[in-house]
């Protein structure tokens, strides 16, 4: 199974998350603060981390972006807010999940479950043919570029930095460009059909993909009460 590190300030937190983690056949590390979970990381081998925002020395934001400069292990990060803004920030360091506190220790274990197949599926190669070609899509004269191939998309000839999810949602509609996607088609092709969040998160990465896009941001259309379209007419 899987060794995890689970941070948090709270000890009863840990110990509840590791006494189900254990029983799932998991192996667990603890850490009380961001800095120490940093060192862990660094000296560790671990195959998914939990991290509480709120803590002393160095909150979860703090380590996480410190940790995603030299490392792209999975996280799962914890919060007692909900709050929008603290989903984009987390979403925008490059975590993969974000869970409310109080939690479902069940619920967070089918998570731990879902992030680690999608990172799984992240980091299967694509069968090599014999002649690779790369798929191009350009809109606006140019302006978006989006390279399929290598997941590279520019925005009026400039690189633009996304989020891996991020590629997989703009991806996925360019390739269903002009077609009304419900929100549940969305998040079943994008996330898995094993994923247990809530749809909250399909729109907070929206907002961060249309923020990517700059320009080009309306290009997303909102269908209230269905979904999203990628509208390639614009």
């Amino acid at each position: 199974m899987y060794h995890i590190l689970v941070v948090d300030d709270e000890e009863m937190i840990r110990k509840l998350i590791a006494k189900y983690a254990v029983y799932e056949g998991h192996t667990v590390t603890e850490a009380a603060d961001g800095m120490e979970a940093i060192q862990q990381v660094k000296n560790g081998n671990f195959d998914l981390m939990i991290i509480d925002i709120m803590m002393p020395e160095l909150d979860g934001f703090s380590a996480c972006r410190e940790i995603r400069k030299f490392s792209q292990i999975p996280i799962i990060m914890l919060s007692a807010r909900g709050e929008e803004y603290d989903k984009i920030n987390g979403f925008e360091l490059g975590i993969d999940d974000y869970v409310v506190k109080p939690f479902s220790p069940k619920e967070l274990m089918l998570r731990i479950n879902a992030v680690m197949k999608r990172a799984a599926g992240r980091n299967t190669p694509a069968p090599v043919t014999e002649e690779p070609r790369n798929e191009i899509v350009e809109l606006a004269n140019g302006g978006l570029r989006a390279d399929l191939t290598a997941r590279i998309v520019y925005v009026d000839g400039k690189r633009a930095d996304m989020t891996p999810k991020e590629y997989d949602l703009f991806f996925y509609m360019l390739k269903n460009r002009n077609i009304a996607l419900t929100r549940e088609k969305l998040i079943t092709e994008v996330w898995g059909y094993d994923y247990f969040g809530d749809d909250r998160t399909l729109d907070t990465h929206i907002k961060l993909l249309r923020k990517s896009l700059g320009p080009y941001a309306d290009f997303i259309v909102t269908l209230r009460g269905v979904g999203y379209r990628f509208d390639a007419d614009r």
